[in-house]
């Protein structure tokens, strides 16, 4: 498969996580069964190829798409899907694909996961964090300025996918560049139809750029340095 375009999937083997919000100061443990991840967030060049749109703020192939929402995200994983002959995993409220979602009437839209689809979709955030560790247990899985994109060695712009080093499973910025959304919910009862956000980006300071913060944005949001990569199920054999 093709780093450049982020199609290249790495199997994950199964495991467990412990999360852990600081806000609330819970934390909550997560078995995870094997699952296959992209070894970068979705470039621009990938989501130009599947849906004909360039969203993004900075131009490049190579650079990670961003100014993409939680709509678009899910959307794309649809296109994708199809564009390979795959079943969608998302059934999608009337607009939520045709971009009507975005005009402020997402919180009545609706996304259903078919448990029984083959496609792409987001990882859960316990799958972006179970494979953003790589089986280590610290608050990154290498030396900041070696594994990620952030304030102090930006140049306060986002950077091509795979510049930087990999964690131990070959997957490169999971923590910096962008922030990348996953598929769950953050806190119904407080936050709504919130979805979390993972990995810091470009414009964050190191604290932002642990496995473990969590951040959260509505589903309708675009900014320059929110991205997100896709995850396949992987069927018992």
């Amino acid at each position: 498969m093709d780093v450049d375009t982020g199609q290249e999937m790495i199997e994950v083997p199964p495991g467990q996580v412990t999360l852990s919000d600081r806000r609330t100061q819970r934390s909550w443990t997560v078995e995870l069964s094997p699952y296959r991840i992209a070894a970068v967030p979705v470039t621009q060049a990938l989501y130009a190829r599947i849906t004909g749109a360039r969203p993004s703020t900075a131009q490049g192939d190579r650079l990670p798409v961003e100014g993409v929402s939680w709509w678009d995200a899910v959307s794309f994983c649809n296109a994708l899907s199809r564009h390979e002959g795959l079943k969608p995993v998302y059934r999608l409220g009337a607009g939520a694909e045709t971009g009507t979602a975005e005009t402020g009437t997402a919180e009545t839209e609706t996304a259903e996961w078919d448990w029984a689809a083959d496609g792409y979709r987001l990882p859960t955030e316990a799958e972006w964090e179970h494979a953003c560790r790589a089986g280590t247990a610290g608050a990154r899985y290498g030396h900041l300025e070696e594994i990620a994109w952030y304030r102090a060695n930006s140049h306060e712009q986002i950077h091509d996918v795979g510049g930087k080093q990999p964690n131990a499973w070959g997957l490169h910025d999971m923590l910096g560049n962008v922030w990348e959304w996953a598929w769950d919910v953050y806190d119904a009862e407080v936050y709504g139809t919130y979805r979390v956000l993972r990995g810091g980006g470009w414009f964050d300071e190191p604290w932002s750029c642990r496995a473990s913060v969590r951040r959260r944005s509505h589903p309708t949001f675009r900014i320059d340095d929110v991205g997100f990569r896709v995850a396949r199920t992987v069927r018992p054999r």
